[in-house]
């Protein structure tokens, strides 16, 4: 096996001043996993979020561990579509008008990798990362009191009929050729296997080898808390430069104070852009906006993970309450929540979960790390020694979180990941 140019030099960074920690940017899922596996690996770290662990898209995502999910939105044929899907409001495409003249240069990027080809590409790049995903967060988990999250379910895709489903075979193709196995469902057994389903779908594939987080924010921070009872330490602040001296990270600028570290990890998710530019790292990275809403105690639950893929979001039970998250919007990270996702996605709840009745509706709206080519960003930053990026997971950073982690945390102690993270390079876009 292979690894990212250069990263036989992390041992370098342990020659440095013993007691200067590693710090990692970002308390999500992937900073908190990097932490974790650092402190595993006998290393003081400071873990540092201008909010507590937990937050953001790590909170809000679909709280699914999404091994299969390996093809990316840009698909051959997305051009043709996206214009229409813009224009019609029952559509999951969305946009912020103002923004598009400050989105196009990264819009065009990613536009290009709409092929055959740079799809294959992309999947092959994603499936080791997340292949294994049940099994990485129950490695990270173990031990921590988070493991009771963790659910190893199938990630069942819904769809009208078998017609429907058969125009995705491209996906599907590419899903079976990187070792993804599925029951087909049809017809009346479809709703055998979830009688709560409305909508008229009548065909179901059923992926095995996939898995849920029961409640992700709470996971990630029960996670946090343990790593904090170990020993990492956290704290809250906006990070607003890094000292470097000869082309090495000394050190980081927080609360108006330079604090000295051995190494950084940036993992700060949709906010990981202006960092990197700090690092003198130019990366097409937008957030791709995404919503969910939450039927909260509901009088009855889905069996499993669900999958609407004419919509293009999911159904997840949990802890308390349903929710149903997914969608894309551009509109940069500044912007407040916009009313048309929040109303379609309550008109799906209506729709494809007729008989469920709730006591509250909740909204929530975060931003998912989008580099231009749906590839995350994974490993050492060539031009400065001790700095490493590990963010850029779009819809996958549940699922690829703790496996991130764990890549960072072998090349900031020295060791080779048994991973080829050419794919990943910080480098690509220099």
């Amino acid at each position: 096996m292979g690894q990212e140019g250069g990263a036989g030099t992390g041992g370098s960074d342990l020659s440095r001043e013993e007691g200067l920690p590693v710090v990692v940017i970002g308390a999500g899922i992937v900073g908190v996993s990097t932490a974790i596996w650092l402190h595993r690996a006998g290393l003081p770290v400071l873990l540092i979020d201008r909010k507590e662990p937990g937050e953001g898209a790590s909170f809000g995502n679909a709280g699914v561990l999404a091994s299969s999910s390996i093809v990316p939105v840009t698909v051959p044929g997305l051009i043709a579509k996206a214009p229409r899907m813009l224009l019609d409001p029952a559509q999951p495409l969305f946009l912020k008008w103002s923004y598009l003249p400050r989105l196009l240069p990264w819009l065009a990027r990613y536009l290009s990798h709409c092929s055959r080809a740079e799809t294959e590409r992309i999947a092959a790049a994603l499936a080791p990362l997340i292949g294994t995903s049940v099994e990485d967060h129950r490695a990270l988990a173990q031990g921590t009191g988070a493991e009771r999250y963790i659910i190893e379910t199938p990630y069942c895709a819904v769809y009208r009929d078998r017609a429907d489903f058969e125009s995705d075979a491209f996906g599907w193709n590419l899903r079976r050729r990187h070792g993804h196995h599925w029951e087909e469902i049809e017809g009346e057994a479809v709703r055998e296997a979830e009688p709560l389903l409305g909508g008229n779908l009548r065909f179901m594939a059923r992926v095995h080898g996939n898995g849920r987080i029961s409640d992700p924010g709470a996971y990630v921070k029960t996670l946090a808390r343990h790593a904090i009872a170990q020993g990492v330490r956290f704290i809250r602040a906006e990070v607003e430069d890094f000292a470097i001296e000869d082309g090495t990270i000394r050190g980081i600028r927080a609360n108006g104070e330079t604090i000295p570290c051995r190494a950084v990890a940036v993992t700060a998710g949709a906010w990981s852009g202006s960092l990197t530019r700090k690092l003198g790292l130019s990366i097409p990275l937008e957030s791709e906006r995404g919503y969910h809403i939450e039927l909260v105690e509901p009088d009855a639950m889905p069996n499993g993970t669900l999958l609407i893929a004419g919509g293009k979001f999911v159904i997840t039970p949990m802890e308390g309450r349903i929710r149903l998250a997914g969608f894309v919007e551009f509109g940069g990270l500044d912007a407040g929540p916009s009313r048309a996702p929040l109303d379609l996605m309550k008109r799906h709840a209506r729709t494809f979960l007729p008989g469920i009745r709730w006591k509250e509706t909740r909204e929530w709206l975060g931003h998912r790390p989008a580099p231009s080519d749906s590839i995350p960003l994974i490993g050492r930053v060539e031009t400065i020694a001790g700095a490493y990026l590990g963010f850029g997971h779009h819809h996958v950073g549940l699922t690829g979180g703790p496996k991130t982690g764990a890549i960072l945390a072998s090349l900031i102690s020295g060791t080779r990941p048994n991973l080829d993270l050419a794919p990943y390079s910080p480098m690509r876009f220099q």
